[in-house]
C-alpha cells in the first residue's frame, strides 16, 4: 500500500522534467521533423511517420528505465 503514492510522485517527477526538457529542448533540436521521419504530401491529404524520432525516444527511455533498474 506504501509503493503506490511513492510511484505516483515519481512518475509526476519525471513528467514534469520531461516536459520542461521538451519545452527547452525543442528550440535546439526539433524532435519530428528528423532525418528518416516519412512525409508523404498528395493533394490535400498529408501522411507523417515520425520512425526516426520513436527509434531516439525508445533508445532514451530505454536508458532511463535501465538506470532506474540498476539504482533500485
Amino acid at each position: 500500500m506504501n509503493h503506490i503514492p511513492k510511484l505516483l510522485i515519481s512518475l509526476g517527477v519525471i513528467l514534469i522534467v520531461a516536459g520542461v526538457l521538451w519545452q527547452i529542448g525543442g528550440r535546439f533540436i526539433s524532435l519530428g521533423r528528423l532525418p528518416g521521419d516519412i512525409l508523404i504530401q498528395r493533394g490535400n491529404s498529408t501522411f507523417y511517420f515520425p520512425i526516426m524520432t520513436s527509434i531516439i525516444v525508445s533508445i532514451v527511455l530505454s536508458l532511463i528505465f535501465y538506470l532506474f533498474g540498476r539504482l533500485r
